[in-house]
């Protein structure tokens, strides 16, 4: 029985493994879609031929008033700047590092949103590092938990636990 249940949690962390693989993939487009936005940044110009109608009411607004006009239209620029950022989506909201990638996206999101394991933003370091630990003592039962913790060390776990500890504060950053 246990290793029927072995295999099982093979195969299920070699399935984890694809979809982090896959989910790797998904970034780099977003990554990709983020650097193509930034160039639209320098990009975008303004429309400075003015007309003869805009030259005479230039000649009659005060330096205020062109200046007040410049800062409406960036302000229109950057509003669709952002709707365009908001429509290509938020796959990634935070860079994680790749020992979170590799051993715990694939269940539970790539920022920890939960997939098929449970939603992690919002838990403490101290309440990661706990759960960890009764995972990979056999305290609390899950064989693919136990599978992926049997060969980490103290430190990973630590580090682990440290990282997604912060989810929330670096998700409500990215949020700014």
């Amino acid at each position: 029985m246990k290793h029927i249940l072995a295999a099982i949690a093979t195969v299920l962390a070699l399935g984890a493994m694809f979809i982090v693989y896959q989910s790797d993939k998904e970034v780099n487009k977003v990554e990709e879609i983020s650097k193509m936005i930034a160039k639209t940044e320098v990009k975008v110009q303004l429309d400075t031929a003015p007309t003869a109608a805009q030259e005479a009411a230039v000649e009659t607004m005060s330096k205020a008033e062109i200046e007040q006009e410049q800062a409406k239209k960036k302000k229109e620029l950057d509003e669709k700047l952002q709707a365009l950022k908001n429509k290509a989506g938020n796959v990634a909201a935070f860079s994680v590092s790749p020992l979170y990638k590799q051993k715990c996206s694939s269940c539970h999101g790539v920022n920890g949103e939960g997939i098929i394991g449970p939603k992690l933003i919002g838990l403490s370091a101290e309440k990661v590092y706990k759960d960890l630990e009764e995972f990979k003592s056999g305290t609390r039962k899950n064989y693919v938990m136990y599978g992926l913790l049997s060969k980490m060390d103290e430190s990973q776990m630590k580090e682990l636990s440290d990282e997604i500890g912060s989810f929330e504060q670096k998700l409500k950053e990215q949020q700014q």
